[in-house]
C-alpha cells in the first residue's frame, strides 16, 4: 500500500508529464524520427499519434470528412485527457499515401495547420516535411 506521501510524489510527476499530438502518416520511417524530433524541440514527454495515409492531404482537402472526423475525434482525446498543449502535421517524402512532390505537400500542410488553427485556436499546431533523408524541418 502507498503511503500518502508517495501518492503526491506520484500526482507531482503525472502533472509534470507533457503530452503533445502528431498526425502524421502511417509510413512505419517516419515514425521515430518524428517522436525524437518534438520531444526534443518542443520539451514533451509524451507524444499522441494519430496516423493517417497522406493526413496532410485529407485536412488540406477537407472533402472526405469520414477520416477527417475521425483525426478530430482523435486529436479531441489528446487535447481533452491528457492535455496536449500542441499538435504537430506533417508531411514526407516517398508518400505512398499522398504520392506527389515536395511543393505541393508543404502547401498541404500550411493549409492543414490553418484547417487546426480553425479547429483548436488555444493550441499551438506546427507544419513539419520529413525529407529523403528523414530530417525534420518546420515548415
Amino acid at each position: 500500500m502507498l503511503s500518502v506521501r508517495q501518492i503526491k510524489l506520484i500526482t507531482i510527476r503525472v502533472k509534470k508529464m507533457l503530452f503533445c499530438t502528431s498526425i502524421h502518416c502511417m509510413d512505419g520511417r517516419i515514425q521515430e524520427p518524428i517522436i525524437k524530433y518534438l520531444k526534443e524541440n518542443y520539451s514533451v514527454t509524451y507524444v499522441d499519434t494519430i496516423t493517417e495515409p497522406g493526413p496532410c492531404k485529407t485536412l488540406a482537402e477537407n472533402e472526405d470528412k469520414i477520416p477527417v472526423n475521425s483525426i478530430r475525434e482523435r486529436t479531441n482525446i489528446s487535447i481533452e485527457k491528457h492535455g496536449s498543449k500542441l499538435i504537430a502535421i506533417s508531411g514526407h517524402y516517398d508518400c505512398a499515401g499522398n504520392p506527389c512532390d515536395e511543393e505541393i505537400q508543404k502547401k498541404q500542410i500550411r493549409e492543414s495547420v490553418k484547417h487546426l488553427k480553425s479547429n483548436y485556436p488555444e493550441i499551438k499546431i506546427i507544419g513539419l516535411w520529413i525529407d529523403n533523408e528523414w530530417k525534420i524541418t518546420n515548415v
